[in-house]
């Protein structure tokens, strides 16, 4: 996917009037990501994303140990914007989907199996998004 197709993915599925408040949201999502995610994790997913919203993403990922509400609590922190944590988490699932969508199904696969299960029952619970122009 191309960059303004993420963002627009993103901007339809929460219902933001700005895309920038969508390509805020999705570089926030990506960057607490990368907190969570462990070793090369990071890099593998960037390569599948532009550039512009893959730079989000640390080279390395740090593999910190910290829960589902706690990654909804530092998305909200990150995407600024007097964001509460429900809207995070809105935030959050709809980037979510949107990579499902958007890189490999064994890339997706990598992500999804360094989370635990709290993250698999509510962050990757949402339905698929679908083509995005």
């Amino acid at each position: 996917m191309k960059q303004h197709e993420i963002v627009a993915a993103v901007r339809r599925t929460v219902n933001l009037s700005d895309p920038g408040h969508a390509e805020s949201a999705t570089r926030a999502t990506l960057s607490v990501l990368g907190q969570r995610l462990a070793g090369g994790e990071p890099k593998d997913l960037a390569a599948q994303l532009p550039p512009a919203i893959a730079e989000a993403l640390p080279t390395t990922g740090g593999g910190e140990p910290f829960g589902v509400e706690e990654f909804y609590r530092r998305v909200a922190e990150a995407e600024g914007r007097d964001c509460t944590q429900d809207s995070a988490r809105e935030h959050a699932r709809a980037v979510v989907a949107t990579l499902k969508e958007g890189v490999s199904k064994g890339e997706f696969d990598d992500l999804v199996s360094q989370l635990p299960r709290d993250y698999r029952d509510d962050l990757l619970s949402t339905a698929p998004i679908g083509e995005h122009r």
